[in-house]
């Protein structure tokens, strides 16, 4: 099992030959690899894991999961 989080293609680029992009997790920006994702484009939401997009997402998928996180984030913040 793994946890994949969706963010924001905001930037697209190639480093060392490999295709990258800058990823908005709500504010954080991330650098991520999107070699398994070569269609992606710049205003995409993708699943990331570990550094690596491993698909594109809608961007309704894409709110409702962050939803859900928050959700649970806010459930462990409750924990006495």
């Amino acid at each position: 099992m793994f946890l994949g989080v969706p963010g924001k293609i905001i930037e697209i680029y190639n480093k060392d030959d490999l295709l990258m992009g800058k990823i908005d997790f709500g504010g954080v920006f991330r650098e991520v690899c999107l070699s398994y994702t070569p269609e992606a484009k710049i205003g995409d939401y993708a699943l990331i894991h570990v550094g690596f997009t491993l698909n594109l997402i809608s961007e309704e998928e894409a709110k409702e999961t962050l939803s859900l996180l928050e959700q649970i984030s806010s459930l462990d913040n409750k924990k006495p």
